[in-house]
């Protein structure tokens, strides 16, 4: 470019460069000049509508539930079976995870490779979920190709090949996601926190060792499979826009054959909690990782909303109390917050942080202040709102998707929730009141049985947290 068409560009840049600077000026003017103009108020939250679901169970007792929603052509195609973790012996942590990996190395009729090329050409991937107290088998396909994925995922369950020749490979696998969850603070307080809860259920048992791993051989895991996977303990959801009638001959004929198998196990936990400190120690680190809980009411008491309610104002929203308080005006952590964790018949109050060494006393001190301000007095209407107008919308965010509907119908299913749960899931949030938020923090969250875990430089943090509780190490 010549010097000549340089030139009248430069010119141009320091006129742009001159009214950009004008309008700054102007703009930090206007509030002077008119005040600060407020938000419009955010639109009354929707309600959520669920679509007509299909339901029947088959002979050998599998329920099937389907459901038409949307206007893009896939639906969603999911097998949950009630088979997991909490079916596994004190030597046998992860058998079900591994189990779920082999499972999807090969049937007696097809290798790994063909039924990922199946599930390809269906548009979508077939996959393998382990949980607590389920596994789940499927994924997402273009509508015209349910019945396709149904038959796949049929396959999959029923007749997998459990091959040795995979199993060192899926093992190594493993181990190496072991090792990085045990380098990570937040999964050693989790594991801590849960041993300490549950000292003697599956839900206390997090992580296996490297060596108990290396004792799963493909006998293993077939007898686990054995004990646990069945028509009985079954419940094939599809959702999304397909042809119906198709998919449901699809399942009639592809799980017909499926044998009952066992009925679910019944593993429900009797977790304790008491006001104590567990000590992981971590020489050298530079932050403190922090879970402080206790047990409270699961999904299926008549409590658990507002319990959801009141976790949100306390820790479970960005803009909560504690979240705003340790976060935004003390800055001890970057990103806090509490949960309800649930399980079949279980769930348990944690807040969980991650704080600057030197200030891990203090940000324990602003936690428990927090959860005593609320037992001593009841929110505002007004920040109650916020809170539920929150929950109301991620509410319907959630179900927005065929896998979110699924997810939520697997929720009121394994809780065994009323059939109204989710269609009136907004409106009970929205009748929890002031004093019914105090109540919950009265009743369920005592700061003097809470269980603490603290994971950091123990030269460095024991001195401040003495005074929380007797330390265990």
């Amino acid at each position: 470019m010549s010097r000549s068409a340089r030139l009248p560009m430069a010119r141009s840049s320091r006129l742009a460069a001159a009214a950009a600077v004008a309008l700054l000026a102007m703009a930090a003017a206007l509030p002077a000049q008119q005040g600060k103009e407020s938000p419009p108020p955010p639109a009354a939250p929707k309600g959520f509508t669920l679509p007509p679901a299909h339901d029947f169970t088959l002979s050998n007792g599998m329920q099937v539930t389907f459901v038409q929603y949307g206007t893009i052509p896939k639906a969603d195609v999911e097998l949950v079976i009630r088979a997991g973790n909490v079916d596994e012996g004190p030597q046998q942590v992860w058998l079900a995870d591994v189990t779920g990996d082999l499972m999807q190395e090969g049937t007696t009729s097809r290798t790994a490779q063909q039924i990922a090329n199946a599930a390809a050409d269906m548009g979508g991937a077939l996959g393998v979920l382990v949980g607590a107290n389920e596994m789940m088998v499927g994924g997402s396909v273009l509508g015209e190709s349910t019945a396709r994925m149904v038959a796949l995922v049929a396959d999959v369950v029923m007749h997998p090949a459990f091959p040795d020749s995979e199993l060192p490979r899926l093992i190594a696998n493993r181990e190496r996601q072991l090792a990085i969850q045990l380098s990570q603070p937040q999964s050693l307080a989790l594991a801590a926190f849960r041993a300490a809860l549950y000292p003697d259920h599956p839900y206390g048992r997090v992580f296996p060792t490297a060596e108990m791993l290396r004792t799963y051989t493909a006998t293993s895991i077939r007898s686990f499979y054995d004990a646990n996977i069945g028509a009985r303990r079954a419940h094939l959801y599809v959702v999304g826009r397909f042809d119906q009638r198709a998919a449901e001959q699809a399942v009639r004929g592809a799980f017909a054959a499926w044998q009952p198998g066992p009925a679910p196990s019944i593993a429900v936990p009797h977790p304790r909690s008491a006001r104590e400190v567990h000590l992981v120690n971590r020489p050298g680190a530079v932050q403190s990782s922090l879970y402080i809980g206790l047990p409270v009411p699961d999904p299926s008491q008549p409590d658990y909303i507002a319990l959801q309610v009141t976790n949100a104002l306390l820790g479970g929203a960005f803009d909560s109390r504690i979240t705003t308080n340790i976060r935004e005006r003390k800055g001890y952590t970057y990103s806090p917050f509490s949960q309800l964790s649930a399980r079949y018949r279980d769930a348990y109050w944690a807040e969980v942080a991650d704080v600057t060494t030197n200030v891990t006393g203090p940000a324990m001190k602003e936690i428990f202040g927090e959860i005593d301000r609320l037992r001593r007095e009841p929110p505002s209407a007004q920040e109650l709102e916020g809170i539920q107008n929150y929950l109301a919308g991620t509410f319907v965010l959630r179900n927005s998707s065929s896998g979110g509907i699924i997810n939520q119908l697997d929720f009121v299913s394994l809780h065994g929730l009323p059939a109204d749960y989710l269609t009136g899931y907004v409106k009970r949030v929205y009748a929890v009141t002031p004093a019914d938020v105090q109540r919950m923090a009265q009743r369920y969250l005592d700061p003097a049985t809470m269980t603490i875990v603290v994971v950091g430089d123990q030269k460095a943090i024991e001195g401040q947290i003495q005074e929380f509780g007797k330390i265990v190490e």
